[in-house]
């Protein structure tokens, strides 16, 4: 019986060392060294190409031409911040050069030329992006201090080739230059003043919906606007389709 016992317990013993023999084999076929490297594929770009038409709906406001621009996350202008110094140009002398350089931007785009009263316009912009994808617009009123009209942000990311989403705009007022509506600092034809001046002379720094023309036959006698460069909201429509 003792024997019997003793057999049994070398069994044990060498089943157990087997098994550790064998866990110490499985941690060295496991090892680092042995792993193949994780590779991470990023998505490819999705090329986008669309067609926007810029129509101005006003009866007396020329605007600027329509300038877009395509980013990720952040838009180059938001309602109620300090507007940059690219969109102070934009809404103070309607040129965008600066503007269209924003560090955010994925592409951009501008139209050839400004557009009158009831024209419509259109201008293509081709863009490589990942993921999210939303564009932005800016014209200004020529016959304004610094009013300007746009979208901040439209995502256009499900957007599928051959439709197409339509938005209207309203005035914003840019909060750079007082609305004195003179001839020495309203742009457009209606006064022929100046266009971008750095100083900021109005109430509040930050873009802001724009009250009106007041013009000078409404009680602000120095001013250079008549009752024809009033407007009302909306001041254009804007067409956007993803052509491909």
């Amino acid at each position: 019986m003792s024997s019997l016992s003793n057999f049994k317990k070398s069994a044990l013993i060498l089943l157990l060392a087997s098994s550790i023999a064998a866990c110490g084999d499985n941690d060295n076929n496991d090892s680092i060294e042995d792993q193949e490297p994780v590779v991470i594929v990023e998505p490819e770009p999705v090329v986008y190409e669309f067609t926007i038409t810029f129509s101005n709906l006003t009866a007396g406001q020329p605007l600027s031409p329509l300038s877009v621009i395509a980013f990720d996350e952040t838009p180059p202008w938001k309602f109620g911040e300090t507007a940059s110094v690219g969109l102070e140009m934009i809404a103070e002398s309607g040129a965008n050069e600066e503007y269209l350089s924003d560090e955010n931007a994925l592409a951009s785009v501008s139209a050839e030329g400004g557009i009158g009263p009831g024209e419509t316009t259109s201008v293509t912009l081709l863009v490589d992006a990942q993921d999210v994808l939303n564009l932005s617009f800016a014209a200004m009123l020529g016959n304004t201090n610094d009013a300007f009209t746009g979208l901040s942000s439209v995502d256009v990311s499900t957007l599928e080739v051959g439709s197409s989403i339509s938005r209207t705009t309203p005035v914003y007022d840019a909060g750079t230059e007082a609305n004195t509506e003179t001839a020495d600092t309203v742009p457009g034809p209606a006064a022929g003043g100046e266009g971008f001046n750095e100083i900021r002379d109005d109430i509040a720094d930050i873009i802001t919906m724009h009250p009106g023309v007041v013009s000078n036959q409404d009680g602000l006698s120095n001013s250079a606007l008549g009752a024809e460069h009033k407007f009302d909201n909306p001041v254009s429509k804007i067409v956007i389709t993803r052509t491909q």
